[in-house]
């Protein structure tokens, strides 16, 4: 594959008639670049869905294929797509219902508004991972059926689907009031017990590292339960009664769970695991008390997720910022403090808290001039992205600091031609011209510059104002991103372009 062919595929500048002439020699990689052109005509889309199914799969998520383009027995994968935006034919559905194929009946049963009859076919049908996708996005009512289905993989599906009736969700979760399930993954392959190593040697292994079945389908219930957990229906209270529960990856869900009781918090306060705290930390049901208890904690990750509480009291920010490891997003308490409580994180003596406030982007101009005049470099970085920054302001952080802000400054959309050219002279400013390169005030010395660095050359490859000589170079890059980019770039000319579609 010519990768500048790739990338003339989606080049805007491209005129019709090659793109014509794309459509009717493409392979599967070209038809789905070609597929991403917004103006595409019904001539094309047709021409280049007929070319390849993938790029008429593509097309019909977008809307921009019709059913009446679409032959389900020549391109199921296309008109699976229609239906799953509902935008297939009724007797589709009957025709994939009864489909040799597994894997189209997989996908039907994940389509949305089936026929009464259809989604019946689908919950009898023989395949089990055909009952699981339906159990998994089929309507409530027939998830409330298939969760006494005998097989774990289907209640597995019912416990991941919104529309299952909560009482259902919280039976699959504790295990009261439905059958045990008679059947796994493991059971069907395996004869038990069985635990499935993770270093299984079978290339033909199906089975999951940590799969097992001793007779009560351990890992397909503990499975159900995580995605009845991670299903926002399950009620509260039946999440509460897993606070306990032996797998810490189920307990961090529980963690997570806003409106428990209090207790429950308490409890999972107490965890031996730092995974379950940590997400405890940032849950914002917990109340100032635990806030203040878990400011204490000293395992890894809790006093992260903690100063991500969006109703952290400022003064247990203040305790815990140096421990926290932060890094440069903008904290919720932080994002919604007060002036007066902005001003007063500015002139901590912290320089870390001076860093968080510092990224808030609706600073008032004498905070923000103060913090971009700060002596430290983690300060400056936090600072630098900030609009209204002036020219001198960014020269004079760059002097101070070069490298260690260089990135940041980058970023700044008020950055100016100047700013960006003397960034680019800075020492290991690599990061800094990847940014350098996608910066529309970016110069064309600028944009050279960036172009002598491996992981900013395929960004700068792609701007416009390069000439074309420069352009028709980078074509033959021996980095498939660089002429990818440099064929999308519409200042290529009209002749390249023809070139390299109508080849001599």
């Amino acid at each position: 594959m010519n990768h500048a062919l790739l990338g003339l595929a989606v080049n805007p500048a491209l005129p019709t008639h090659l793109v014509d002439r794309l459509i009717g020699a493409a392979d599967d990689e070209l038809a789905a670049e070609l597929a991403r052109r917004p103006e595409l005509s019904s001539a094309q889309v047709r021409a280049l869905a007929a070319r390849s199914e993938w790029a008429a799969v593509r097309l019909a998520y977008e809307g921009r294929l019709k059913a009446a383009d679409v032959d389900p027995a020549v391109q199921p994968l296309a008109a699976l797509a229609l239906l799953d935006e509902g935008a297939g034919l009724p007797h589709w559905a009957r025709y994939f219902a009864a489909h040799p194929c597994v894997e189209h009946r997989e996908k039907l049963a994940r389509c949305p508004g089936l026929p009464a009859d259809v989604a019946r076919s689908l919950a009898d049908d023989p395949e089990i991972g055909v009952v699981a996708a339906l159990a998994a996005w089929g309507p409530g009512h027939l998830a409330a059926e298939l969760a006494r289905h005998p097989h774990a993989e289907v209640r597995r599906g019912v416990a991941g689907n919104g529309a299952t009736p909560p009482e259902l969700l919280a039976a699959l979760l504790t295990g009261e009031g439905l059958p045990p399930a008679s059947h796994c993954r493991v059971c069907d392959r395996e004869e038990v017990p069985f635990v499935h190593a993770p270093d299984c040697p079978r290339g033909d292994c199906e089975l999951l590292p940590g799969d097992a079945c001793d007779g009560s389908h351990q890992s397909a219930v503990r499975d159900a339960q995580w995605q009845a957990l991670h299903n926002p229906a399950t009620p509260a209270w039946a999440v509460a009664r897993s606070v306990d529960h032996w797998s810490a990856l189920l307990r961090e869900l529980v963690a997570a769970r806003e409106g428990l009781p209090p207790q429950i918090y308490a409890r999972l306060a107490t965890d031996p695991i730092p995974m379950v705290r940590a997400p405890l930390a940032k849950n914002p049901s917990i109340d100032e008390a635990l806030i203040r208890r878990l400011a204490e904690d000293a395992g890894h990750d809790v006093r992260r997720s903690l100063a991500l509480h969006p109703s952290l009291p400022l003064e247990v920010l203040a305790r815990i910022a140096h421990l926290a490891k932060l890094g440069s997003e903008l904290l919720p308490r932080v994002a919604t403090a007060t002036p007066a409580e902005v001003a007063d994180l500015a002139a901590a003596a912290d320089p870390t808290l001076r860093m968080v406030v510092a990224q808030r982007r609706d600073l008032p101009d004498e905070i923000r001039d103060a913090l971009a005049r700060d002596e430290d470099a983690k300060v400056l970085k936090a600072i630098a992205p900030h609009p209204g920054l002036s020219e001198a302001q960014l020269l004079a952080m760059i002097d101070r600091h070069g490298p260690r802000v260089a990135a940041k400054a980058a970023t700044n959309p008020d950055a100016t031609a100047t700013v960006l050219e003397r960034l680019t002279r800075q020492p290991a400013s690599r990061k800094a011209l990847r940014e350098i390169a996608r910066h529309p005030n970016a110069s064309l010395p600028a944009l050279l510059a960036c172009l002598t660095d491996p992981r900013a050359r395929p960004i700068a490859a792609a701007r416009p104002e390069l000439p074309a000589d420069v352009l028709i170079e980078l074509l033959a890059d021996e980095d498939w991103q660089v002429a990818t980019a440099a064929g999308a770039n519409p200042s290529l000319p009209a002749d390249v372009m023809s070139g390299l579609v109508l080849p001599r």
